[in-house]
C-alpha cells in the first residue's frame, strides 16, 4: 500500500481550490492540509460556506484534504465534517505564565473540545513545534494522556530532531496516537551573534528521512505523509523544493518496499 503524499498548502493560502488542486497534483502530491487561518482564502469565519465548495474543488483535480491547520471552534469543527476533512490540527502555545500552567490551560481547551469531536466526528490532531509551543513528541503525548482516542498526535522530523529526539525513539512511543507523520527538515546558523532555526531540504538538515520511513515501516503506519513545504531561504521558490524533497522521501520510503 501506497502513502498518500501531501503538501501544507500554506505557500499558496491565497489561491482557489480548483487553482491550488491543480498545482499541487502536478508536484506529484495526492493530500493536502489546507490553512483555514484569517490569511488564508478559507478563513474560520467562512469556513462553514467555503470548506466543503474547496475540498470538492481538490478532490476534483485528485487530491484528498488529509486536515486543515486552525482553531477548535466549532464552526470550523462543523464544517470539516460537512466537508469530510478528518482532522484539525493546532499546536499547543506556551503563555508568560509558563510552560506548567500553559500545559494545564492547553489540556482544558483539549478537554473542552471532546463533546464536539464526538458531535462531528472530527479529530484534533497536536503537532510539536520549537520554541514558545509545547516542543517534543514526548510533551505532546503527556498531554493527550487519557483523551479519547480522537485526540491525534502529528509526528513532526524537524521539531523532533529540534527538540534533540530520534524517530527510532518516539515513533514507537507515539505509535497508538499517531495521526500524520510531517516531514520538513532544518539546521542552525548563526546570525547576528545567535544561532537561529534555519528550514532547508530533505538532505540538508538534523532529521534523518531515512531512518523516519525505516521506524514507519517496523510500526506498520499506513497515514498520511505531509510535507509542509517550510523554507528559509526564499531565493528558490517552495514548489521547486517540494518537488525535490518528495522524490528524496519516495526514494526514502521504497528502501522498505513492504509499504510500497
Amino acid at each position: 500500500m501506497s502513502y498518500l503524499w501531501s503538501v501544507f498548502t500554506k505557500p499558496w493560502a491565497g489561491l482557489p481550490g480548483d487553482e491550488l488542486g491543480r498545482l499541487i497534483a502536478g508536484l506529484g502530491f495526492g493530500g493536502a492540509e489546507v490553512p483555514v487561518r484569517d490569511t488564508a482564502y478559507v478563513t474560520p469565519a467562512n469556513a462553514e460556506a467555503e470548506l466543503p465548495r474547496f475540498t470538492g474543488q481538490l478532490r476534483a483535480e485528485g487530491i484528498e484534504p488529509i486536515s486543515v491547520a486552525s482553531d477548535l471552534s466549532e464552526r470550523v469543527f462543523a464544517a470539516c465534517a460537512e466537508a469530510g476533512v478528518p482532522t484539525i490540527r493546532i499546536m499547543a502555545e506556551l503563555g508568560a505564565d509558563g510552560y506548567a500552567a500553559s500545559v494545564r490551560r492547553n489540556r482544558e481547551l483539549l478537554e473542552q473540545a471532546v463533546v464536539l469531536t464526538e458531535r462531528y466526528d472530527v479529530q484534533v490532531g497536536v503537532q510539536p513545534h520549537h520554541g514558545r509551543f509545547v516542543s517534543s513528541t514526548l510533551g505532546v503525548l503527556q498531554l493527550l494522556d487519557g483523551l479519547p482516542d480522537r485526540y491525534k498526535l502529528v509526528w513532526d522530523a524537524a521539531h523532533d530532531a529540534l527538540a534533540g529526539d530520534h524517530p527510532a525513539v518516539t515513533l514507537p512511543l507515539a505509535a497508538d496516537r499517531l495521526g500524520i507523520v510531517n516531514l520538513k527538515n532544518v539546521h542552525y546558523v548563526r546570525t547576528d551573534g545567535t544561532w537561529k532555526t534555519y528550514f532547508v531540504e530533505a538532505e540538508d538538515g538534523l532529521s534523518d528521512w531515512t531512518a523516519v520511513f525505516a521506524t514507519l515501516q517496523q510500526l506498520g503506519y499506513d497515514g498520511p505523509i505531509c510535507l509542509t513545504g517550510q523554507y528559509s531561504d526564499p531565493a528558490v521558490p517552495a514548489r521547486n523544493r517540494l518537488e525535490n524533497d518528495l522524490r528524496f522521501a519516495v526514494t526514502s520510503a521504497a528502501q522498505h518496499p513492504s509499504r510500497q
